[in-house]
This record gives C-alpha cells, structure tokens and sequence, in this order.
C-alpha cells in the first residue's frame, strides 16, 4: 500500500462507507461536469453531462482493468472546440468527440508498437512536473472566483462578503476533518462535511435575507429545485418532475437528421445554427483534432501526477495505451451518451489525495450513481443549488493539492542547472501568464480573421516547455556545449587547491 493511502486501489470499502464515500467523489467532480454544458449554451443537458461522465469513466475502467482510481467529465480544453461544433448542433459535437477519440486511439495504436520511451524523453520530470502544478494554479481563479460569489445574486455583482464566508466555513470544516488524527472517517469525507457546513451557513443567511427581503444575504439560489415541480404557469410537472429521461447527444444528432434542421435547444445557444454540411464536418475536424494533440500531453501529466499519489506507475501498468484508449473511447462515449468530450479529472485526483481513498471500486460506484442519479429529476435539482462560493472553498483545496503534487516533482530536478531552470520558467509564467495559440482557419469577406481554432494557456505553456527542453537538449549534444563542458571543467582544476605531499 502507498505511503498515506487508507484505502489502496484494489481495497473495498464497506457497502455503506462506499456509498458516502462515492457521493463524496460526486460532489468533487460536480461543479466542472455542470460548467461545461452551462458555458457552452446548453444547460438543460445538465442531467445529459452526468450521464455521460458515468458511461465514460466505466469504459475508461475498463479499458485500464480497474488499476486506475481517476473519475472522468466534462473536459474544458474543448470548449472553444465545442462552440464551433456548436454551430452545427448535436452532429457537430459527436463529430468533434469522435474525432478527439480517434487521435488517442490512434497514440494508442503507436504506443503499442514503439512504446513509450519517446514519450519519456518527450516529457521528463522537468517539463511534467511545472505542468501538474500549472494545471493546479490556472485553476486558481475559478475557485477564487466562486468563492467570493452568491448564486441568487444579481444586485451586488460577483463580489459578496457573506459568500465568502460561506465559503471560509466550507474550507476550514475540510481542512480540520483532514488534518485531525482523533477520528478516521472524518478524513475519508471531509468534502461532504465541509459542503454541508457551507450549505448550512448559506441556508442560514438565505432564509434571513429572505424574511428581510435583503438580497445581499440571499446566498442560494433555490429556483432549480422549485422548477424541477412546477412549471413557467405554476402547474405541478407529474411525473417527469420526478424521472425524467436525459437528452443523449446522439439521439438528438439523429432527431436533426430527420427533422432537417437543429432544434430550437439550440437554436437558443447559436442562433447561426444549421444542420451539418461537408463544410461543416471538415471545419470541426480542424477545430478538435489540434486541441485533441495537444491534451495527450496533460493526459500523460494527470497520470504521473496520480501514479506520484498512490504509489504505482500507472503508464507501465496498466499502461499508457490503455490509459489512452480509456480516455479516448471513454470521450467518445460520454458524449453519445452524455453532451461533451471527457477527460480525467484533477478534482478526483485531489479528492484521492487529500482523504487517501484510492478504491477503484469508488470511483466505479460513482459512475454508476452518476448513470442513476442523472433520471432522477429532485437529486440533479438538489445539486444545482449548492452555491458556488461553497464548491469554490472546496476547489481552494482540491486545486491547491494538484498544484503541491507538481511541487512534489521538484525533488527530481535539479534547478540550479540553467537548463532546467529555463524549461521550468517556461512553462510557469507562460501558463500563469494566459499565453494562448489561436490559429485562424477562416476569413472574412474584407480580409480579416473570421474562426480561429484556441489552444490553452496550459497546452501552449507545454508545447514552450517541450519545444524549450527539445533545443537546449540538442544544444548540450553539440560542439558548443562540449566545449563549454570542457572549458568548465578545466576552469574546476586550475581553481582546486594543489594537493601538498607529505615526506
């Protein structure tokens, strides 16, 4: 068993602790499986989202021989992806996910003939290491921004002072069930408790800003689960407020085929909206298939950033391919099942470090809840009422652990050598500082840029850090670096002290 683990991969809970502990594991990953379909234009596929991340992250399971405790959801490098498949409704979207799966699939395909020691000369230590801790610190300001911010408020902007204390109460309540040594269980669920504490607090200074009729104190915003009974007219929804059926991506694609055009869900996220076309489909390629590239490269930090956690390397067993294909086939399905491509999770990664579970049986519990709870209408509801200044105090330590497990891998590095130095600088304030590739595919009739096609700050701090790594390397293999060697080493011996002899 790993150093600090409680529950080790292959360890199984009790029925009943599993079940908290995979509500835990939900909770984590909610607040970035919600946002994506949010963002994108199209929340009603909220439900859709859930489902989804529970298919792919079984497949991804199985693919990796349940060896790997991560969670799969909603990946956010696509987004600006996402918005271009947006335009040709659900066609578009499962076009672009099949697309990203494809090139892991195929990475996989080449890993299992070459291996994969040119992905180890490609991404040493020096440049995986800042990577982890970058992902952990570009996620900062989401988290900074949630905390500060009252769902039902609309009068004081994003910046409430009673929000920030909801969600002080939720990290402060995580930090000491973590930290204390008396009780074990309180370790194992300290997100649970922290959420509840915060959504308690909330509650609080919700009911009494309603009775005052002070906005300002309204934290939580309860009209989801109002609207999840009632409908616009004020009727009692039946039945469906209570099962309803997630719109799957894919059957909504085949429902445009038919109807020969994109539905009005749509229509109301893009109003430029239309059915697909051979133009169409070339243009989401172009848009998925550089970001797809590119996130193979996080895929790799993600999985050295967990194997540090629990102990084992993951990309030898059970294998990068199989990571890959997880990932990959498990994207594709999420979003046939689901509304947008997935990925591995720091969320997940940071809710194993920080309470030492590392089941993957877990983790198979909470794809399979997900799968359940996304039919049920007053859960989902439930869910969307937790303030974001209460998910925020929460990601304040989820981010924080993926951003010191990177630090972890300093250890490795020696940064008194120039060279490592400068790859590791590269990368940092490229990142933090929100450098962006944006490629332009398409003009306008005047002449100017019309698409373009984003890679993040965190993808383009990466290629920096590889391309960086890639020149110095080559650079200490050439004739001036030996010279330098040597012109170092001599300047070492004129500079040590003559040996005296003795008679």
């Amino acid at each position: 068993m790993a150093t600090n683990l409680v529950y080790d991969v292959h360890d199984k809970p009790k029925f009943s602790n599993m079940i908290v502990f995979a509500i835990q594991q939900l909770l984590a990953i909610l607040a970035a499986t919600i946002a994506v379909p949010t963002i994108i234009g199209l929340p009603t596929q909220i439900p859709a989202a859930i489902f989804g991340a529970g298919v792919g992250t079984l497949v991804y399971q199985l693919f990796t021989r349940f060896k790997s405790p991560v969670f799969l959801g909603s990946s956010f490098a696509f987004l600006n992806s996402l918005s271009v498949a947006l335009a040709y409704g659900y066609c578009g979207i499962v076009l672009g996910s099949i697309v990203a799966g494809l090139v892991y699939v195929v990475l996989a395909v080449v890993i299992h003939f070459v291996g994969t020691d040119w992905v180890a000369k490609l991404m040493p230590p020096v440049i995986i290491g800042p990577t982890v801790t970058l992902i952990g610190l570009s996620l900062a300001g989401a988290a900074m921004g949630d905390i500060v911010k009252a769902s039902s408020s609309v009068v004081y902007g994003n910046y409430n002072l009673v929000a920030l204390l909801c969600g002080l109460v939720t990290f402060l309540t995580v930090v000491l069930c973590s930290t204390q040594k008396r009780y074990t269980f309180p370790k194992l669920v300290p997100f649970i408790l922290g959420i509840a504490a915060g959504y308690v607090v909330a509650t609080i200074f919700t009911v009494i800003g309603t009775i005052a009729k002070c906005d300002y104190l309204m934290i939580i915003n309860w009209k989801p689960l109002v609207n999840n009974f009632v409908t616009a007219e004020g009727e009692f929804r039946g039945l469906a407020a209570f099962i309803d059926l997630p719109k799957f991506s894919l059957v909504e694609g085949i429902k445009e085929l038919v109807n020969g055009g994109v539905s009005a869900e749509v229509l109301g996220a893009n109003e430029k909206a239309t059915l697909i076309t051979l133009g169409g489909v070339a243009e989401v390629v172009i848009a998925f298939l550089p970001v797809a590239l590119v996130v193979f490269a996080e895929h790799i930090a993600d999985h050295k950033n967990l194997s540090s956690i629990i102990g084992k390397d993951l990309i030898t067993d059970p294998g990068l391919k199989r990571t890959l294909l997880g990932d990959g086939v498990g994207s594709i399905a999420g979003t046939i099942f689901g509304v947008c491509p997935n990925t591995t999770y720091g969320e997940s990664v940071g809710c194993v470090a920080i309470t030492g579970n590392a089941s993957v049986v877990t983790i198979t519990t909470t794809a399979f809840m997900c799968i359940a709870l996304s039919f049920f209408g007053p859960i989902m509801a439930l869910l969307q009422t937790i303030p974001s200044c209460v998910m925020g105090g929460v990601c304040l330590t989820l981010y924080g652990f993926i951003a010191v497990s990177g630090l972890k891998m300093f250890k490795e590095l020696d940064l008194n050598e120039n060279k490592n130095l400068f790859v590791v600088s590269a990368i940092l304030i490229a990142g933090i500082g929100g450098l962006t590739i944006q490629i332009p595919y398409a003009l306008a009739d005047n002449g100017a840029i019309a698409k373009t096609i984003q890679v993040t700050a965190i993808a383009t701090a990466l290629l920096l850090g590889i391309l960086t790594n890639f020149i110095l390397g080559k650079l200490e293999k050439s004739k001036f670096g030996k010279a330098e060697e040597k012109a170092e080493a001599v300047e070492e011996t004129a500079e040590a002290p003559a040996e005296v002899k003795e008679d």
